[in-house]
């Protein structure tokens, strides 16, 4: 799945629980979803390839 960077409690690759995967206005992909420990939305930006690749892997699609 998606992993992202938490900027409330710093900690580097977080494992994304329900993640979305939605597309930018500039037409870019980013995963959304909560952070386990504190509940924080963390966003993670990726490539066409890996939303894809995130998609068939269970995240929900939003675009």
């Amino acid at each position: 799945m998606a992993t992202g960077y938490c900027v409330k409690c710093k900690e580097k690759g977080v494992e994304l629980s329900s993640p979305e995967v939605v597309q930018t206005a500039k037409g870019g992909y980013m995963a959304k979803g909560k952070h386990e420990k504190c509940g924080t939305t963390v966003c993670a930006m990726m490539s066409k390839e890996n939303a894809e690749k995130a998609v068939a892997e269970g995240a929900t699609k939003n675009y």
